[in-house]
């Protein structure tokens, strides 16, 4: 039996960073061979990025998903321009950066609500460019989860050398934290991390879960909330250990190899350790949407916009991930 090919949604990030250069780059290697390709967004933004990345990648163009035949090719680009050619500024936030990003978005979740397209890789995206072009979320991904009708828990993943990290609370300050630290939040992204990857190809994920409290001991967060909420795991079949130790977690899940991810309690006790591993590498998973959506995990990097030194490597991890993801997605 033919294997069905995966159409992915690649969208080329902000027109104003490091998106269109690395976007530009990774239609051009192998790996995008083996799939269906649906690049959306402004030629014109593709062709600025082919000029910076000297690549050239011909795509057939089409201006709407319906003229697509993937028996006839496996790259095509979906050209929302509509008669506009913006010239993009470099390096700058604006809101017509922003609003390109939010409008290839937009579309990209219509076709995968649609299932016409099974996965999303995009180059960075600026908040600020994104909030100034219109869009009234908090990020991306709470915007992605209103647009796919999520209702259940959703959080970011972020991914170093395929070890993976979630975290109970995120963009909040650390005096709130702790009253978010119950059995019932923490158990949430235990659960959505290990069936992520499981899609991702890790059979039984052994999960690490960091602690609150310095050396899991100066507080009761551990001993009421957070080792009730692992034994409930263990219960689920969940393979989960700890409280680990936060200031140690990432030697003893990370670099020893005893763990496959950690959920942590707040932002900073997780992006510290795996920045410090790994900064330029990682990727960024929007779990808990109905379809594999990854990133890089860097920004836009105004500063190198434009000069071709942009590294490619966690843009091609983050393309792999969606790609393992919706292929074992597809088999489920």
């Amino acid at each position: 039996m033919t294997k069905k090919r995966i159409n992915v949604g690649v969208l080329l990030g902000d027109p104003s960073g490091i998106g269109p250069e690395l976007i530009s780059k990774l239609l051009a290697d192998k790996i995008t061979d083996k799939v269906n390709i649906v690049v959306i967004g402004e030629k014109s933004i593709l062709d600025s990025g082919d000029k910076i990345s000297g690549k050239i990648n011909e795509l057939k163009i089409v201006n709407k998903f319906e003229d697509i035949n993937f028996n006839q090719d496996n790259k095509f680009f979906l050209d929302i321009s509509s008669g506009k050619n913006h010239n993009y500024i470099l390096s700058e936030c604006s809101k017509e950066s922003g609003k390109s990003v939010l409008d290839a978005l937009n579309l990209a979740l219509e076709l995968a609500k649609q299932n016409k397209i099974q996965a999303i890789n995009f180059g960075p995206f600026n908040k600020t460019s994104m909030i100034m072009g219109g869009n009234k979320y908090s990020d991306e991904l709470h915007l992605m989860a209103e647009k796919l009708n999520v209702k259940e828990f959703f959080c970011e993943f972020n991914v170093v050398d395929n070890f993976w990290t979630a975290r109970v609370t995120s963009h909040i300050p650390i005096s709130e934290v702790p009253k978010y630290i119950k059995k019932e939040n923490i158990i949430k992204p235990i659960r959505l991390i290990n069936e992520a990857m499981k899609l991702n190809g890790i059979n039984k994920p052994r999960v690490a879960v960091q602690a609150l409290n310095p050396h899991a001991e100066f507080g009761v967060e551990e001993k009421n909330e957070i080792i009730p909420a692992i034994e409930e795991a263990k219960k689920q079949g969940i393979n989960a250990d700890g409280p680990l130790p936060c200031d140690t977690s990432f030697i003893t899940a990370y670099k020893n190899k005893n763990h496959d991810c950690i959920v942590g309690m707040y932002h900073d006790a997780l992006q510290s350790g795996l920045k410090a591993f790994g900064f330029d590498r990682g990727v960024t998973v929007q779990g808990g949407l109905p379809i594999p959506i990854t990133t890089p995990a860097h920004g836009t990097a105004f500063d190198i916009a434009g000069k071709n030194k942009a590294n490619l490597e966690p843009t091609l991890q983050s393309f792999k991930i969606a790609l393992t993801m919706a292929e074992n997605k597809l088999q489920k």
